[in-house]
Parts: C-alpha cells; structure tokens; sequence
C-alpha cells in the first residue's frame, strides 16, 4: 500500500504514518482520529461559512438579548419549554424507535443554542412556527393525559412577552385552532377522544399563558416609565440643587464685594484726602476680615457640590442680622434699623431666608443708591415675621438708577428672594413705590415659633439664643437707632 494512504492527521493537526503509531492503520484509534478531523473540518467550515453571512460564532450572553428580561426569566421559561418537551417525549416510548419526538424536542428548544452560540436573535414568527410543528409532531402519536399542548402554553406565554397584542393574538388563535385539528383528526384517523375531551381545558390554558405574556411586557414598560420618572426626578432635583447654590453664591459673593469695596474706597478716601494712614489701615483690615469671611462662605456652599462630606459650618440666621448691619454700617452705608420681638423665635429655614433677603437688598442699596440712608425693620410676631428694606434712589424711582434693570426688578437677587420667599410659604414684595424702592416679605411661623414667643419671654437669661442674652433677654418692644455711618474707631 503506498505511503499515502498511510497517512494520518491527528487532532493537533501533525501528519503521522501507520509506522509511527502503535496501532495498525486498520484499528479503531486511526479510525477516531479521522472522524474528529471530519467533525472538525465541519465544524470550521460552518463557522467561515457563518461569518461569510455576517454571523459570528461564538459565546452570546442571554442578558444581550433585545427583550430586557432578566436573564434568569428567559432561562426558566426555557426551562419550562425543556421540562414540558422531555415528559411529553417520555410519554410517547411506546413509540420507539420512532425519532418524531426527538425532533420536536430540538425544535422547542433550538432557539437557545441558536442565540448563545450564532447570535441568532429568537422572532415571534420563528417561535410560533417551531412550537407548532412540534406539537404537531407529538399529536400525530396520541397518547392518554397528555402534556403536549402544554408546550403551546409556555410557547404562546414566551411571544405574548416579546412580542406586540396585536402580533401575540393571531398566533394564540392559530395554537387553539391546531389543538381543534388535532383533536377532530384524532378521533377520526386514530379513533383517540382524549385530546377532543381536553381541548377546553387546553385552550382556556393558552388564553392564561397568552395573559401572562401580556401582563409581563405591560410589566416591562411600567417599568421603563418608572425609569424615565426616576430620571426626570434626579433631573429635577439636580437643576434645584445647582439653583439654591447658584442663588448662595450669589448672595454670598454680592454682601461680601459690595463690603469690601465699600472699605476699600473709604481706605482710598483717608489716604487721598485726609492722609489719615491709621483709618486707611482700619478700613484694610476690615475688608480683609470680610474677604476670608467670603472665602469660607464659598468654600462652605461650593462644598455642596462634592459628593465627599462637606466642611461643617453654621448657616446665618435671624440673630446674625444685626451683625450683617453693623458691617455695612462700618463700611460706610447710612443704615436705620428696627428689630422688634425676639429673632431667636425664628425657625433656622426662615432665619436662613431672611438673612439673605437684608443681605441682597443692603448690598443693592449700597451698589445702585450710595450715599442714601437704608430703612431696616425686622418685626417678629407671634404669627409671622416681617422684613421691610426700603431706600430712596437717586432721581427717583423711574430713573434710570432706580428701574428694574438697575436694582431688584429683574436680576438674579430678586429671583432669588422670591424663590426663597415661595419655598417657605412667604409673600414678598419687589419694587419701586412713590418714595424710592422697597423689599417687603413676610413669612408664616410654626406653632413652635408661635410658642416660643411667650416661652422666650420668660425664658432665664443664662440659657436660649444668644443674641437675646448679649441684649439682656428678649425685646418685646420695637429697638430703633438714628442713621449712623461707620462704627467709630477705637483709640489708639
């Protein structure tokens, strides 16, 4: 024999001969070796052959499917599918030899290695036609009790999921009207009445596992509508979020420029005019105590923006408004204050909103009127508290100094004391009147403010808000002071 027909190709793929094997070329070995060549060879020339028509052989993750199920919902109704093929298939062994069963049982479930190993995405269409041929081809061999049209179930259960009603419905129909054949066929060619007795059942049965389907895909969209509404509200919440900071710093960044110019010009002021170093040094000063006071306050709000804790600090409340005044004053703007009732009563919220209300109309004041005396009434009751900020503008109010544009008509100040007003249930009131131009807001207390009026009030002095023992207990009564310009220096 020649030599050629002596050679072997191994499953490495290394030529050998009979001569260096220790079988004949005649035994069993050589005999395995070609085949898994064969097999292989098949193997390669069907994935080229699939990658020619654009499918990739290889290992494809059921969470990759279209549908968006959770991958072990698609595992157990195929699982299903399998349980119910394997008993069916198990009923009909007086059959064997017979391959039918054997082949409806691939076609039930080809359509997982089909995707896992070819990407071969399963359709509603292929789905109905695969099930349908075969339950035909376990209705041919009939048999008592059957699990057959149980296949039908679980089949048209899996297209109502994925596919629409309008798509699901006809192939539901088509499942019941094959067990109707069937089951007139039966009787008539195999003298078989069990599948015409059961049809009722079977086909109320395809009507469950069609509503199952359904409900599942009106599942997934709820829950895709549930997604869109948890991002719309993070959405929300973001813009609210980036607002309130945009609105601190603002407020923060307006008090504390609009200061520290006030004292830089009136340091310019002693060192031109007066040749006054010492006050020029004074007004330095407090101008930089105010610029590292802005800087913590911007560190503090910006923090806000860091997913890590934030620098711990106390918010201004009502209490720290009488300080807010004196920087002004010391600055150099005319201020007339009133505070009537006792600020501590105020909540932390309202406190917070009111701060920033005087801080932004003092701060315009000082840009848009300089040189004008300030009108400040802080008014506490046992319902609400009222905050009234009123200056007169140069030229009057329909000047050009004194329009909306200028001062808080439609700039972000005003946007943001209205914003603050609205959030906490308050009124506020933005504009020019027939003296100059006003801020009035006013803002409901709780029952706890309310009562804490009267608790104030008898409150010990040692104990309770501090600004009320700086000031000997609570001011029940109305506390004004004259115009006064900045605070005088002390002596050196």
């Amino acid at each position: 024999m020649p030599e050629s027909h002596l050679t072997l190709r191994t499953a490495a793929g290394e030529r050998t001969t009979a001569a260096e094997t220790d079988t004949p070329s005649t035994g069993l070995r050589p005999a395995g070796i070609r085949s898994a060549g064969r097999i292989g060879h098949l193997l390669r020339a069907v994935r080229d052959r699939a990658a020619r028509r654009g499918v990739r052989v290889g290992l494809y993750p059921l969470r990759d499917l279209p549908f968006d199920y959770p991958p072990k919902v698609v595992l157990f109704a195929d699982l299903a599918i399998l349980v119910v093929g394997v008993v069916a298939c198990l009923q009909r062994h007086e059959y064997f030899p017979t391959v039918l069963p054997l082949i409806a049982l691939v076609l039930l479930f080809v359509s997982v290695p089909g995707y896992v190993f070819f990407g071969i995405v399963p359709r509603p269409l292929a789905l109905c036609a695969a099930t349908m041929v075969a339950a035909a081809l376990f209705f041919v061999q009939p048999v008592d009790a059957d699990f057959a049209p149980f296949v039908l179930m679980v089949a048209i259960a899996e297209i109502a999921a994925i596919a629409p009603k309008t798509v699901s419905a006809p192939m539901a129909l088509l499942a019941a009207a094959e067990l109707v054949v069937f089951a007139v066929l039966g009787e008539a060619l195999w003298s078989d009445e069990s599948l015409r007795v059961g049809v009722p059942m079977y086909a109320l049965g395809i009507l469950l596992g069609w509503l199952v389907g359904v409900m599942l895909q009106y599942q997934r969209l709820f829950l895709y509508q549930e997604r869109e509404n948890q991002n719309a509200r993070a959405a929300q919440a973001a813009t609210t979020e980036r607002n309130r900071i945009a609105r601190e710093v603002h407020d923060v960044i307006a008090h504390s420029l609009t200061v520290t110019l006030l004292h830089v010009t009136a340091a310019r002021h002693a060192l031109t005019s007066d040749r006054d170093v010492d006050e020029a040094v004074d007004a330095l000063a407090d101008a930089e105590r105010l610029g590292r006071q802005a800087m913590a306050d911007i560190r503090r709000t910006v923090g806000l923006l860091d997913s890590g804790p934030a620098a711990a600090g106390a918010e201004p409340g009502a209490e720290d408004i009488p300080a807010l005044v004196d920087d002004f004053a010391n600055a150099g703007l005319a201020v007339r204050r009133r505070l009537t009732g006792d600020l501590c009563a105020v909540s932390p919220a309202v406190g917070l909103a009111l701060y920033r209300i005087c801080q932004e109309s003092l701060a315009n004041s000082a840009k848009h009127a300089p040189g004008s005396a300030v009108d400040l009434a802080v008014e506490v009751g046992r319902r609400s508290v009222v905050v009234h900020v009123r200056n007169p503008v140069p030229g009057g109010p329909d000047s050009p100094a004194g329009g909306p544009g200028r001062q808080l008509g439609n700039g972000a100040g005003v946007a943001g004391m209205r914003h603050r007003a609205e959030g906490l249930g308050g009124r506020i009131v933005v504009g020019p009147d027939s003296d100059g131009w006003r801020v009035r807001a006013e803002f409901p207390l709780d029952a706890q403010a309310e009562g804490g009026d009267d608790d104030a009030a008898g409150a010990p002095a040692g104990g309770g808000c501090v600004l009320s023992n700086l000031l000997g207990g609570p001011r029940p009564v109305a506390e004004s002071s004259p115009v006064y310009g900045p605070a005088p220096r002390p002596a050196s």
